[in-house]
């Protein structure tokens, strides 16, 4: 087989001319095989995700394996009711006809996933994209090379070449991928590569998902639970060290309800990851050293209240809450990707509107209330790729409900039945019959034609 991203593409081209992946019993039999591979490997798969982020193997299966597995469950069940035209009522213009909706594969596309999750985020669209019909050229991150090696015994004991094929490589290889022409690409990643995913797909007109991040607020007004709301919020911040896209970057916090949120704050990263976190052999570790630095660089010491102190030789950062932060401290600047939590008070909700209503739209919005009014006004005037109430992260667990961003922070969604669509074309089909053909559509156009037309476009 050709080893070239050229060569592969060609021949995945080849291959989807076929035929071959029109067939959904074909596009089963292999998301079926893609099933019994990842469960035949999860020891590999959770090794490496142990490797490259220290992530443990529970951890690993509550937010990779299984919920691949349960995202493939839901795809195999339901695949052929998704691949099936779809009937649409016809016009009574167009009447003896029938009208359908064709779903149709896009072709050959690429998918280029993230090393924060780099087993999930590269499974989920490639079901996705297999189930749809389609061919994939599937880029790994070169931050993950471990969880690679087992994408790559996955991926290889499942498809041919010219059906899967996995591509390793850094900038270099980025750059030949945005040279070639797909059928449609899915990148997830940071919002600065997604521009130029989204820069080289529009020269070439070539239709994209984008799945990027920012800073997703978690807001806890005066009515929320606050020993439930901080273990939920301690929960979704620091799992995988806070290098989670959808993790609550921040807290804004009603003033009333302060002290209480951060003294119990604290208690809870005590009772779920020990009195100290850096020796939990379950707590992982920062992807690399450059985001490592990044992270400490982003630490104000004088406003640490709790955590702050790491290991470099381990890349670890203990949970580490940030109080007394304001708008123009360096946490509050960038997306923080790591397990810093800053903390912010407000004095009336138009306070919290305001502020994320006026920066770049999040990926997630996470708000811990009881009052039915402040939720609705919040979820309502806010502008978010999707969220919780009374929780955080849970949101992109299912695949009944459409993950995606929301203007800066991506465009586009996926999961289930909202996968199988993004990586297909429905074509709108009307199929005629020849029995009657009304002769108002013709000329020469006369009255009672016209009071035909009226009759029926109305």
């Amino acid at each position: 087989m050709p080893t070239d991203i050229p060569q592969i593409v060609e021949v995945q081209k080849k291959f989807f001319k076929s035929g071959k992946t029109l067939d959904v019993k074909f596009r089963l039999c292999h998301l079926k095989k893609l099933y019994h591979a990842i469960k035949d490997n999860l020891d590999i798969i959770h090794d490496g995700l142990k490797k490259d982020l220290g992530k443990s193997a529970s951890e690993s299966y509550m937010c990779e394996t299984g919920l691949v597995l349960s995202e493939l469950s839901h795809i195999i069940k339901h695949i052929k009711k998704y691949a099936a035209p779809q009937r649409v009522k016809t016009p009574l213009a167009q009447s003896v006809s029938q009208s359908y909706r064709l779903p149709s594969p896009y072709g050959t596309v690429l998918i280029m996933s993230p090393w924060n999750y780099p087993f999930l985020l590269c499974m989920d669209p490639l079901i996705a994209a297999v189930a749809a019909g389609n061919t994939v050229v599937l880029k790994t991150s070169a931050y993950s090379p471990k969880t690679n090696e087992a994408i790559k015994k996955v991926i290889s004991e499942t498809f041919e070449e010219d059906y899967v094929a996995v591509i390793f490589g850094g900038a270099q290889v980025n750059a030949e991928l945005f040279d070639t022409k797909f059928d449609y690409i899915f990148f997830t990643g940071s919002k600065t590569v997604g521009k130029l995913v989204y820069e080289k797909a529009a020269a070439s007109l070539t239709p994209v998902t984008l799945e990027l991040g920012g800073k997703s607020p978690c807001i806890v007004d005066e009515t929320a639970n606050i020993p439930l709301a901080a273990k939920r919020i301690v929960w979704g911040k620091f799992l995988n060290l806070g290098q989670t896209c959808v993790a609550p970057d921040y807290i804004m916090c009603a003033q009333e309800i302060h002290d209480k949120l951060i003294s119990e704050i604290k208690k809870q990263i005590a009772k779920q990851f020990g009195q100290d976190a850096l020796k939990n052999s379950d707590y992982g570790k920062i992807i690399n050293e450059k985001h490592f630095k990044r992270i400490l660089s982003l630490i104000d010491g004088d406003k640490v209240v709790c955590g702050g102190r790491y290991v470099a030789e381990t890349l670890k950062i203990e949970p580490t809450v940030m109080d007394g932060v304001d708008f123009t401290d360096a946490v509050m600047q960038e997306e923080i990707f790591g397990p810093v939590l800053p903390v912010i008070t407000y004095r009336s909700l138009d306070e919290v509107i305001d502020y994320v209503g006026g920066h770049d739209a999040p990926l997630a919005l996470y708000l811990f209330s009881t009052d039915k009014k402040q939720i609705k006004k919040i979820t309502s005037c806010l502008g978010f790729g999707g969220g919780c109430i009374n929780d955080t992260v849970v949101h992109l667990a299912t695949s009944n409900m459409p993950f995606g961003g929301f203007k800066e922070s991506g465009m586009g969604a996926y999961h289930g039945k909202f996968g199988f669509d993004t990586f297909t074309h429905y074509k709108s089909i009307v199929n005629k019959k020849n029995v009657i053909d009304l002769p108002m559509r013709y000329q020469p156009f006369i009255k009672t034609h016209d009071k035909m037309v009226k009759y029926f476009l109305r």
